[in-house]
């Protein structure tokens, strides 16, 4: 009996230098007693090997009897400990807001317009802004600022000296810096309450569906039409409502294109890109410097708008701006049935 004894304590030793889990230590010695057993049975009185094992079953099956007591002692006393232990408090649900959002705040959620719902729609929300220069600097502030839970900004650019005269969001200290980080830097800056997504890549066709696709609403602040063609391409195909503006000089435009709702998209207006020309860059016709400011400011408050349910958005209108003689002008725009990227014929 004393060999088989020996070789328990031999499994509980090495399982505990190497340490071993106590269910593989447990099988073991439940293989060995299992053999005992067998051997008590099977072999002839009188065997040698039967004799080293104790020479009789019964004190293996006592063995057996009295380790099943004592685990059953311990299930019960487990299980009466816990039916004693308090139950635990739920966990409380933590507040959307902070008092520092709260605060910070205030002035939205007393406007009936938006008010804690609206609010809060914003805190949920996901806007993508295709470009961080001078439509895109005052949007992606603006958006922080109202704090527009998830912010995505795209752009392939770096910062310039010529860009500081409009793009109020980079400084002078981030020249070279990508665009979009220097953006990220002054939007948590401003609110760092919002979560920033910086692509900094081009916006094309390989990504464009799948990148709209993660977001609520796109704000197209791009400055020429290849890349204002395809926004619109993305937006359209997962029904995406698109904020688009453009400048030039001192006049700017702006509409909300969302054929989802019944609204023409960019192509139904622009069906094709100007001649050469006829629409240049700001780069060549120049821009005032605070013309971006106001019409980016409203693309921002376009898409704070359609968040919260406010007022109602420019779904086929467009909003003329001259800053040069301070007049505005809205026209209202048409969806085409023949819109090869939205039409109901082809």
């Amino acid at each position: 009996m004393m060999i088989v004894l020996v070789l328990a304590a031999l499994i509980l030793a090495l399982g505990w230098a190497f340490d071993v889990p106590w269910r593989v230590r447990g099988a073991a010695l439940g293989a060995l007693w299992g053999f005992v057993v067998l051997a008590q049975l099977v072999l002839p009185q009188g065997n040698g090997l039967r004799d080293a094992m104790g020479g009789s079953v019964a004190p293996w099956l006592l063995l057996a009897g009295a380790v099943a007591l004592v685990l059953a002692y311990r299930v019960v006393l487990l299980k009466l400990r816990e039916r004693a232990q308090p139950e635990a408090e739920p966990e409380a649900k933590k507040p959307l807001f902070s008092e520092t959002e709260l605060d910070r705040y205030a002035r939205h959620i007393v406007l009936r317009e938006v008010g804690g719902p609206g609010q809060k729609r914003l805190k949920q929300a996901k806007v993508l802004v295709l470009g961080a220069g001078g439509l895109g600097a005052p949007a992606l502030q603006y958006l922080a600022a109202a704090g527009v839970g998830t912010i995505g900004v795209i752009d392939d650019d770096v910062v310039e000296n010529s860009n500081l005269q409009r793009q109020v969001i980079h400084t002078e200290d981030r020249i070279g810096m990508p665009k979009v980080f220097s953006a990220e830097v002054a939007m948590l800056a401003q609110n760092p309450h919002v979560a920033v997504k910086p692509y900094h890549r081009k916006f094309d066709a390989a990504i464009a569906q799948d990148l709209v696709a993660e977001y609520d609403i796109v704000l197209d602040g791009t400055d020429n039409f290849a890349t204002r063609y395809l926004a619109n391409e993305a937006c359209a195909a997962v029904g995406k409502p698109l904020v688009s503006g453009a400048l030039s000089q001192w006049e700017g435009q702006l509409s909300v294109f969302d054929p989802a709702h019944g609204a023409p998209c960019y192509r139904c207006v622009f069906p094709e890109e100007p001649a050469e020309g006829l629409a240049p860059s700001c780069a060549v016709a120049g821009v005032i410097g605070t013309l971006p400011g106001v019409v980016g400011a409203m693309m921002a408050n376009e898409a704070i708008k359609i968040i919260t349910g406010a007022g109602a958005a420019l779904r086929g209108e467009m909003l003329i701006y001259d800053g040069l003689w301070a007049e505005t002008r809205k026209m209202r725009v048409k969806r085409r049935d023949d819109c090869p990227v939205c039409g109901t014929r082809g």
